[in-house]
């Protein structure tokens, strides 16, 4: 499966996560359905679950006006696993990880949501102080 595919079905998966409350596992299954379990796919979903705690307060440190639990469901989950490459994936360019996570706001959620998106992600890269 192309990495691309493989953070569409991520992206899928948490999304299930945080709003059914479901298990990774279970999540998981639920989007492959019967196919091969793609290593980076599994590697993103149970990274993000892994280190949301983390994740979540850096989000939370770079909202302007807004609170984590007030953004978007879809966006709340494209955030997280977009700061999770950033933050812990060394061989995913960061603008990679940027580039994915704007055509994947534009794919799952509204037209404001990919600005939205770009501008925290900005902030969480300056500081984490990654260089693009």
């Amino acid at each position: 499966m192309k990495r691309h595919t493989a953070r569409e079905k991520a992206l899928q998966a948490l999304f299930q996560i945080d709003v059914g409350r479901i298990e990774p596992e279970e999540a998981m299954q639920n989007i492959v359905a019967g196919e091969e379990n793609d290593p980076f796919f599994r590697q993103l979903v149970l990274g993000v679950v892994e280190h949301q705690e983390e994740i979540d307060e850096l989000l939370r440190n770079n909202l302007e006006k807004w609170t984590l639990e007030r953004v978007a469901n879809v966006d709340r989950s494209i955030l997280r696993m977009a700061t999770y490459e950033m933050k812990y994936l060394d061989d995913v360019p960061v603008n990679v990880s940027f580039d994915e996570a704007i055509e994947l706001a534009k794919k799952f959620s509204d037209d404001k949501s990919s600005k939205f998106i770009n501008a925290v992600l900005s902030k969480v890269k300056d500081t984490l102080n990654i260089s693009q």
